[in-house]
């Protein structure tokens, strides 16, 4: 044990940079594994846990005031009915902020689809006017309990007295109004009835609603959300970030596992005598192997128990989502699992690894092989031999012939650095996207900046002009939003009509045409999935009574409503619809306008009369995304070095037999630095090129495939610049040349008698 223990010893203090980089590496690993479990638990326990506790119903279903809803209750498969309850669709105002609403009518607090109160209390019969409001809503709104919300265009106003989670489908502006619990005296116009069902089977749910909508006539419906739909809500952008940092995480693990490979393989080969003499004095193979496989395994586990306990005490003070997620995460019944078991799956991954290459340390016999008497790299090539010919400098041809003449070894090597760098590609790519998200939102899927709707005060013909009188503004797109019930009417789409024939919508098309002619229509991805259609078809929903039949000529990037939404022309819905008036106006601005500005001063302009919100931006969602790139890249970064280091550390070694030839020819020692310099630099330049090469389709293929489970769709991945590309590379190549700038200067300077004994 003593021998060992020096053995380790020694060679620590021989690699001590890569032992420190091993170590952080892989603390870095594991806080994105970890970090990943957090916002996995994040984006499913908060909804998961309002749903057990409220007893949340599976279905809601919106129907007309006339509908004989008491029919469903005896459906079966349906455990219990919430409501029906009255709702009326309005606008409130709170601190200068609009939002659309649905005040439901609650005689008395539900048993099931009960809303969890976080502030305040619930309805009292002794104030008519006060409600309650689901929780991000309120936060919309800036308002609390005690405040004061005015319904414009009108002398109503609402007190508030309680805030409540809910499962429900939650306010998201221009897109899912909010929901406000009411007195039923508060509700005086409803315009129709809300239900709420909660089967036995919440895997029936499909076949659930299509009953519904069957006993009800479709005429009846105007709306249906299910449990699914309000999970993956709002989960959101959590779980994206948690499947982007465990898949780099993996990732990561796996290049750490090919370097520390790699790094031990390497060693192995330069203590080849070392090896043979621990043998000869009694070492035996296991013995041998367990010296690496221990050295490693306790670099590896240093790195994660840092990374556990920074995570378990620091990660709660994190800014933004990321520290929500890790005390929403600690507070889980598998927080102390997880906690224990990724670290340690981490570190018995690195420890296979780490076996399999000291294995061979275990076969190296006792007698130490003569190496042959030729070059382990064998004869200048022919082009070479060219390029010596044609005067081009020695040690650029050397270093070359050097980095590529053991094909083996050096497509291993090539292969370990390449993997890493193909990984930072991917984050590159990432950033790119979420950049061009927010730098250019209408080449995806986001051409008007601002949503207008108007209140009943002022006319179609009043709105336009208002809109067009902004220099700022440059088109008005007039249009309508409906739920539809999809074919089978088992959900409900968003079916939008915007634009006209002459002045046709923007849409940013993924595949297929413009939607130009009559009945003609885009879709989003998460429509053509949900009908299982494909562009070309043609597809037959029901609004209301009337039937719609449109054909789809194009696939639409839509990051609205999960790609389930199908969009034409106001003229082509007001060919059933003769009168059908706009309800909603897009507008598109003029480059450098400024959409909260401009928000700002038509809402001014219209008195009282516009709702005005910008059009949200999926990548908003997105922007812890940038930090965690960050942190990935600076882990990925110490994997390449770890690689780097070691390539150097076998150049070096293995050119020990090569110095006394070129010095007995005359070459100074700094041609011969710059021959292993020139080696390092072309087998970078050469994992940069391989790992550019095949990141930037796997980078494409990764963020379609995301888009595509998003409902988004494929077609928003954007690669990074050529001269990011560019800058990239040169980085790589320059920063490994700057490494082994200083180990081969002192190797080129070593006597010739140490050299001799090196090769002996």
């Amino acid at each position: 044990m003593r021998a060992t223990l020096r053995w380790a010893h020694s060679d620590l203090r021989t690699h001590r940079g890569e032992a420190l980089f091993i170590v952080l590496a892989t603390a870095g690993i594991v806080v994105s594994l970890l970090l990943a479990t957090a916002l996995f638990g994040y984006a499913t326990n908060p909804w998961q846990r309002v749903f057990t506790q409220s007893r949340g119903a599976h279905v809601w279903i919106h129907t007309v005031k006339s509908a004989d809803t008491g029919r469903l209750a005896s459906l079966d498969g349906v455990e219990s009915v919430a409501g029906p309850y009255p709702t009326e669709s309005v606008t409130v105002s709170s601190r200068g902020t609009r939002a659309s609403v649905e005040l439901r009518a609650t005689p008395e607090k539900p048993a099931m689809g009960s809303p969890l109160l976080t502030s305040g209390h619930w309805l009292d019969a002794r104030e008519p006017d006060g409600v309650v409001l689901e929780s991000r809503l309120a936060r919309a709104l800036l308002a609390e309990p005690g405040d004061t919300l005015t319904l414009p265009g009108t002398a109503r106003k609402l007190t508030v007295v309680g805030v409540a989670d809910s499962a429900e489908p939650r306010y998201r502006a221009g897109e899912q109004p909010g929901l406000v619990w009411a007195p039923p005296a508060a509700v005086r116009d409803p315009g129709g009835r809300v239900i709420g069902l909660r089967l036995t089977d919440p895997g029936d749910t499909d076949y659930a609603v299509q009953r519904a909508v069957t006993v009800l006539g479709a005429g009846a419906v105007g709306e249906v959300s299910t449990w699914q739909q309000a999970r993956a809500e709002a989960q959101g952008d959590n779980r994206l970030l948690g499947q982007v940092l465990g898949l780099f995480g993996l990732g990561a693990l796996l290049a750490a596992g090919f370097a520390v490979h790699g790094a031990i393989g390497t060693r192995i080969r330069g203590h080849l005598r070392d090896i043979s003499v621990l043998k000869a004095i009694g070492f035996t193979p296991a013995q041998v192997v367990r010296i690496f496989l221990l050295q490693h395994v306790v670099y590896a586990l240093l790195g994660a128990v840092a990374a556990a306990a920074l995570t378990q005490g620091l990660g709660t003070s994190v800014p933004g989502r990321l520290g929500d997620a890790v005390g929403v995460w600690q507070g889980l019944p598998g927080h102390t699992v997880a906690l224990f078991t990724v670290p340690v799956g981490a570190v018995l991954f690195i420890g296979a690894v780490t076996g399999l290459a000291a294995w061979r340390a275990g076969r190296v016999p006792p007698v130490p092989v003569p190496r042959p008497a030729a070059p382990a790299g064998g004869r200048l090539t022919g082009v070479a031999r060219r390029a010596l010919g044609l005067r081009m400098p020695p040690a650029l041809v050397l270093g070359w012939h050097q980095a590529f003449t053991r094909r083996p070894r050096a497509l291993a090597t090539i292969g370990r650095l390449a993997l890493p760098l193909l990984l930072i590609v991917v984050a590159m790519s990432a950033w790119t996207t979420i950049d061009r998200f927010h730098n250019s939102p209408d080449r995806m899927g986001l051409p008007a900046a601002l949503t207008v709707r108007a209140d009943s005060g002022v006319t179609d013909g009043e709105t336009r002009t208002l809109l067009h009188r902004d220099p700022r503004v440059a088109a008005v797109y007039p249009g309508v939003e409906v739920a539809a019930l999809v074919p089978g009417q088992t959900a409900t789409i968003a079916l939008r009509g915007l634009g006209t024939h002459h002045d046709p919508y923007p849409y940013t098309l993924a595949a297929g045409r413009p939607a130009s002619g009559p009945d003609e229509a885009v879709a989003g991805q998460g429509l053509l999935d949900l009908l299982g259609v494909s562009v070309g078809d043609w597809v037959r929903m029901t609004v209301g009574d009337q039937p719609q039949i449109l054909h789809i000529v194009g696939r639409s990037i839509e990051p609205e409503n999960a790609g389930r939404v199908i969009s034409t022309s106001l003229d082509t819905l007001r060919e059933n619809d003769p009168g059908l008036a706009p309800t909603l106006y897009q507008l598109r601005l003029r480059p450098g306008a400024d959409p909260d500005h401009v928000a700002t001063a038509l809402a001014a302009a219209g008195h009282g009369h516009l709702d005005v919100h910008a059009v949200t931006n999926p990548a908003d969602g997105l922007s812890p995304l940038r930090g965690v790139v960050i942190g990935l890249i600076a882990v990925l970064a110490l994997i390449g070095l770890i690689e780097l280091l070691t390539a150097i550390g076998g150049t070096v070694r293995e050119s020990e037999r090569d110095l006394l030839a070129l010095k007995a020819i005359g070459m100074s020692p700094r041609q011969i630095t710059a021959i292993t310099v020139t080696a390092t630099s072309c087998t970078a330049l050469a994992a940069a090129l391989t790992g550019t090469a095949l990141g930037l389709p796997l980078a494409h293929w990764l963020i379609d495939a995301q888009g595509r489970s998003s409902g988004i769709g494929a077609g928003i991945a954007q690669i990074p610049s050529p001269f990011l590309l560019l800058l990239f590379a040169s980085a790589a190549v320059l920063g490994a040349a700057a490494l082994a700038t200083l180990p081969a200067g002192r190797a080129a300077r070593r006597r010739l008698a140490d050299t001799l004994s090196a090769v002996a």
